[in-house]
């Protein structure tokens, strides 16, 4: 698994030739490949903890983690980063909003890893096939497309009212970043436009003096957007903040129905490598998703987000031809150690609440048209009532958010709705008009 076979004089590449997963350049050019792998997946792997109110110093360090129990279950098959995963945003902050902390989000997180990691077990013995019966692309696509829409309101009434003019130009200065700008400078968009927004925030400070608008509290309050004084308190060297997981059933019914989505963010991910590499890769599906699952448990164990395969790193591959996991084993430990400085962290956790808004807005309506990427790739048709109606009332019950008591204490709604409402509404439909689920979605 680690006996690389050093590529042709481990310093140049053909025309058409690839560095296979098993293979390497030499170390120094193996290093700073990796070190590209780190860049191209840092701005979404610190972005979204910080949305979710989670330490992003550890989310960085726990991906590196993740990434490296990833590559030791698929057994150096699959070339992917693991880092922290967006779907899971808007049921975190439904989570927080019915007063959750910090331990009961990352409990419900590693339950989440738990059944994913048990999906992956039986995909692997019973075969992909399986994965095509339960989640066809109408449903794949309609469970992505209500997890990013179902996070408007977080934008829009959490972080942008906090400072809109801010908000704004962070927003265009990212659709420049990412519409306009080519390659590795277009790949890290959002990260250019979120220091974009901080430096924007600093210099509006220093020339404007205080903002009135609420704080972290929801009180309207006169205060400086940029607040430096944890950067300054926090040590150069040291473990991130860690804490343990709290279980609570009503927490973990809402993020639940995510694991949909990772199923599906999963196995697009691990397609899209197999025919880059020009390997089959259906064998090895189950073991990709049950080590999603063993990385989500083992971050969330100790406070951090749950984690993903991330397509930023695909796109890296395909830009470089270099698909060797040795790059990937370096990106990891550099992520590691990242995340033992804790100056870094609270250097990330300071971004504005302005700043947030701009980036959001652009995140979550980008994680939503994903969905209808899914459908169009997949050519499903919107014409037939059994794929329309579900989903166009599941995705209404999740953008609502629409409520759903069970009892007294407890409600469906949102996100976790909408899932249930588009799932069980297609196979219903489906069943009685007893036709067999197509792979492509009709």
């Amino acid at each position: 698994m680690f006996g690389w076979k050093l590529h042709g004089d481990g310093k140049h590449l053909a025309p058409g030739e690839v560095v296979k997963p098993d293979e390497r350049l030499s170390w120094p050019r193996t290093i700073g490949i990796g070190a590209q792998h780190v860049i191209a997946m840092f701005g979404a792997t610190f972005v979204f903890p910080l949305v979710m109110g989670l330490d992003a110093n550890l989310a960085v360090m726990m991906s590196g983690v993740a990434t490296i129990l990833f590559l030791l279950i698929v057994k150096g098959r699959i070339p992917s980063y693991v880092g922290s995963s967006a779907s899971f945003v808007g049921a975190v902050v439904a989570i927080r909003a019915a007063g959750g902390g910090d331990a009961t989000v990352t409990g419900a997180l590693l339950v989440v890893g738990v059944v994913l990691g048990l999906c992956g077990l039986a995909i692997h013995l019973l075969g992909v096939q399986i994965i095509h019966r339960v989640f066809p692309p109408i449903v794949t696509g309609g469970v992505v497309m209500l997890i990013g829409f179902g996070m408007a309101y977080v934008a829009a009434d959490v972080y942008w009212p906090k400072d809109p003019w801010v908000a704004l130009l962070t927003m265009a200065a990212t659709f420049v970043f990412i519409g306009l700008f080519k390659g590795f400078l277009g790949r890290i968009g959002v990260l250019l436009g979120l220091v974009f927004g901080f430096v924007l925030s600093w210099v509006w400070d220093r020339v404007g003096g205080q903002i009135l608008s609420p704080d972290a509290t929801g009180k309207v309050t006169e205060h400086f957007r940029v607040n430096l004084e944890g950067v300054a308190k926090a040590d150069w060297i040291g473990l991130p903040s860690l804490h343990g997981p709290v279980f609570e059933v009503s927490a973990i019914v809402l993020v639940l129905p995510v694991v949909i989505a990772l199923i599906a963010e999963n196995v697009g991910h691990v397609k899209a490598v197999g025919e880059m590499t020009g390997a089959d890769v259906d064998g090895s599906m189950g073991r990709a998703i049950i080590a999603d699952g063993v990385g989500t448990v083992v971050a969330t164990s100790v406070g951090g987000p749950a984690t993903t395969t991330y397509a930023e790193n695909i796109g890296v591959m395909a830009a470089t031809r270099v698909y060797s996991t040795a790059a990937y084993y370096v990106a990891a430990v550099i992520a590691i150690l990242f995340g033992l400085c804790p100056k870094f962290g609270a250097l990330v956790a300071a971004t504005p609440d302005g700043v947030l808004g701009g980036v959001t807005t652009i995140l979550y309506g980008m994680i939503g048209l994903l969905g209808a990427k899914i459908w169009i790739e997949n050519k499903v048709n919107l014409s037939d009532p059994v794929n329309l109606v579900p989903v166009g009332a599941g995705i209404i019950c999740a953008i609502g958010p629409v409520v759903f008591p069970i009892t007294d204490t407890f409600a469906l709604s949102g996100i976790a709705l909408g899932t249930i409402v588009l799932l069980l509404g297609y196979h219903l439909l489906r069943a009685t008009r007893r036709e067999p689920v197509p792979k492509t979605g009709r």
